[in-house]
């Protein structure tokens, strides 16, 4: 436990420095602008998933839909992500896939590694949860825009599922 927490703070730390130098400098965005990604929800299904039967679309986005994510963000926000490692970066699903996202643009964004690595751990989750019966997509969905509009605050949520996931 105290090793976990220790990684907590190591990871913390490590964003408030990144998010600085980003602020500073405009270099890749915090969080999804919600002009340009306001998340998407799956209209192809592939299959449909959990007690409420949500839409589950199979990942498909290519490497040029990738790059036009990282253009649009550069020039239409004024960030620099393109001038970064693109190993740094991910293209993803504000919306998470598991959750019910979509593929579309209006779903993807470029999420820099110090923020995924504190967000990425929410979404088993929530969909853990919503396979158990015991959240509704709504819920999730306003939980996981919440937490990545506020990476600081993923590890609180990450306790508080991992105790309902216990319960």
């Amino acid at each position: 436990m105290r090793s976990l927490s220790l990684s907590i703070l190591l990871l913390l730390t490590s964003f408030h420095f990144a998010v600085a130098d980003s602020k500073k400098n405009n270099l890749f965005p915090e969080s999804p602008n919600e002009r340009v990604t306001p998340g998407d929800i799956c209209d192809i299904a592939t299959a449909f998933r959990y007690p409420e039967r949500i839409a589950y679309c199979e990942r498909d986005v290519s490497k040029q839909e990738k790059a036009e994510i990282f253009t649009t963000y550069d020039v239409e926000l004024g960030f620099h992500t393109r001038e970064l490692n693109r190993a740094d970066f991910k293209i993803d699903h504000y919306i998470p896939l598991c959750m019910g996202g979509s593929n579309k643009e209006d779903n993807l964004w470029p999420q820099y590694k110090q923020i995924y690595q504190l967000t990425d751990p929410i979404e088993p989750l929530l969909c853990q949860l919503m396979a158990g019966g015991k959240l509704l997509q709504m819920k999730a969905i306003e939980i996981i825009r919440h937490v990545k509009r506020n990476p600081v605050e993923a590890p609180k949520y990450i306790r508080d599922l991992e105790n309902q996931l216990r319960n």
